[in-house]
């Protein structure tokens, strides 16, 4: 059963004061974290934030400079043979021979890995079940969508049965629909027991798939936690003002029982309200008009995985398209 570790069995991921550098640039700046067994867990954050430099290390492509880590129980350093039986990997760009045919690419994976004809077909025929790719296996690889491609690639990085799977953005590049169903494809994997280490930039994957998440910028950690414990911290619900004077209204609304903290935003500020953001209203309205300060915009939402990041990294991992921010919109007095 997923996310219920075997007896006696290790953490599938542990790493400590983990640190690596290109020259004088440190990708990965003194990172700790446990990942466990059958668990889905998540590196969210931007391009060079570290979050490949520490796959790279994990699966001993990238020698380890400073730290300790292991996976699957074995040392990185000291076992990297050990770890490699140990995992499975699906890498940020597509890595398939044009040429072969869906089930030629997991024959020969498994025969690299000495496993027998009767082993081979059996799993073949599994994990083309998985992916749902049974109708395309006498297709060669150039002739897939984007979409089964990715799908091929985590099926042929399951071949050997592994503890842990590293998927490094699975979904970078696909279109929206995809990207659902491979969601699915990964959920399933991770029902089979598999434990699984994503990175991802997309708020939305990360907040749909993970167990837990780990925020990461600038070769650090910044916070971890479950998607709900996370969004939890900003509070209940989230309330977006415009006003005619947003510096006294804050110092104003600074002072409400139910008010967690405030940030200010360009043209407003946002509340972060420890209850339901609806009860909160009326008394912001009439505080805000005792002092004689004009709402001009009143906007109101549940905390997201976007509002997380925006919290503790300060800034933006892609820009919102107008209107597209989640807010229910209110307009006080019929502005």
């Amino acid at each position: 059963m997923a996310g219920i570790p075997a007896p006696g069995g290790h953490p599938g991921i542990e790493v400590k004061n983990l640190e690596h550098s290109y020259g004088d640039f440190k990708a990965v700046d003194g990172i700790s974290f446990s990942v466990k067994e059958g668990e889905i867990f998540s590196f969210l954050g931007p391009n060079g934030a570290g979050k490949s430099t520490a796959i790279n290390i994990l699966i001993t492509l990238l020698s380890l400079q400073k730290g300790e880590a292991s996976v699957a129980g074995f040392d990185v350093t000291k076992d990297p043979q050990k770890v490699r039986e140990s995992i499975g990997v699906v890498f940020q760009d597509i890595t398939l021979d044009r040429d072969m045919t869906v089930w030629e690419i997991l024959e020969f994976h498994g025969r690299l890995y000495n496993m027998s004809r009767e082993e081979r077909k059996k799993r073949i025929d599994e994990l083309l079940r998985l992916v749902q790719l049974e109708a395309k296996k006498d297709e060669r690889t150039k002739n897939l969508s984007g979409g089964m491609k990715r799908r091929l690639e985590i099926a042929r990085g399951l071949m050997t049965r592994p503890k842990v799977l590293f998927l490094d953005e699975p979904t970078l590049g696909l279109d929206p629909q995809t990207r659902m169903r491979m969601w699915d494809y990964i959920k399933g994997v991770n029902n089979e027991g598999t434990t699984i280490f994503l990175t991802t930039h997309y708020m939305d994957e990360a907040d749909r798939l993970s167990d837990r998440i780990s925020i990461i910028d600038h070769g650090k950690i910044i916070i971890t936690g479950t998607s709900y414990g996370l969004k939890n911290t900003l509070g209940q619900d989230l309330i977006y003002l415009e006003t005619s004077d947003n510096e006294a209204a804050i110092r104003i609304l600074q002072g409400l029982y139910s008010v967690r903290d405030i940030k200010s935003k360009t043209k407003g500020f946002v509340l972060m309200v420890n209850e339901d953001g609806t009860k909160v209203l009326p008394a912001i309205i009439d505080a805000l008009r005792d002092r004689r300060i004009e709402l001009s915009t009143i906007n109101l939402k549940k905390p997201s995985m976007d509002d997380v990041f925006v919290f503790y990294t300060g800034k933006e991992l892609r820009d919102e398209p107008e209107g597209k921010t989640g807010y229910l919109t209110l307009r006080p007095g019929g502005h």
